[in-house]
């Protein structure tokens, strides 16, 4: 339900900014577009599809007659971002709707006026989308996907839950420019709870696990999982524990209007 409403909050957004600055005559057809960053065939991205529509529909703008979505799934693969950027915007749409900060860079790449709302976007000032959360500026604006600088609290929690902790790993996607200032939270946070913290970089599942084996022989007791756009990738096989292992891992999301 959480999750539901927070996503109609996006609708809302997404429909009242541009339509409330180009009001035209009701006859006139309003373009949406849509640029998710799941596959079309994952429950998950079809699930926030409909909960955005239905946002719609309870705003009194049901897609129909005078509303058209267009709709992109690009699977985070770079190269469909770039190509559905390019075809969303040259739909003119009268705002698009992004999810993920390769989808919102890629149609920052070409367009400066279509107004873009973002959302599941770790951390969109450090990713450079966005000026700042006060004050986004340009034509980008959105919700973040966690509150980053709450990263520290992970830290905190988990001394209260293993008081014996004094290593902590956290794994982390290097290629990913987003979540900056939620590792930097993390590490301010360690030493004054008294964990030696160590970054491990790990671009796939296969990499996660072999980090998440080698944990003992490093004295790592603890991994602390950065926090991903994907929720479906962190839940699935690679965010886990090696088959036989002792380690879990766990994530925490809280989300901020930017």
């Amino acid at each position: 339900m959480r999750r539901r409403a927070f996503i109609e909050g996006i609708a809302a957004l997404a429909t009242a900014w541009p339509f409330a600055v180009r009001a035209q005559q009701s006859t006139t057809v309003r373009r949406v577009g849509v640029l998710m960053n799941y596959r079309a065939d994952e429950p998950e991205g079809q699930a926030r599809v409909v909960a955005f529509t239905q946002g719609l529909q309870k705003l009194g703008r049901p897609e129909g007659s005078n509303l058209r979505i267009d709709t992109r799934w690009t699977g985070s693969d770079p190269g469909l971002s770039g190509r559905y950027a390019a075809e969303l915007v040259q739909s003119a749409p009268d705002v698009i709707l992004a999810s993920g900060t390769a989808n919102v860079g890629a149609l920052q790449q070409v367009t400066r006026s279509v107004p873009i709302v973002f959302a599941n976007v770790v951390d969109p000032v450090g990713a450079g989308l966005v000026a700042s959360l006060v004050r986004p500026g340009g034509n980008t604006t959105g919700f973040i996907a966690f509150e980053y600088s709450l990263a520290g609290k992970w830290v905190e929690l988990l001394k209260e839950i293993a008081a014996n902790v004094t290593r902590a790993a956290v794994l982390r996607d290097p290629t990913n420019p987003a979540g900056i200032g939620q590792f930097a939270a993390i590490q301010s946070t360690a030493p004054s709870v008294g964990v030696d913290l160590s970054a491990i970089d790990a671009r796939d599942a296969g990499e996660i696990e072999r980090a998440i084996a080698r944990g003992p022989q490093r004295g790592d007791r603890v991994q602390v999982v950065r926090g991903s756009e994907r929720p479906a990738t962190c839940a699935g096989r690679g965010f886990g524990s090696p088959r036989g292992s002792s380690h879990r891992c766990s994530q925490h999301a809280s989300f901020a209007r930017c």
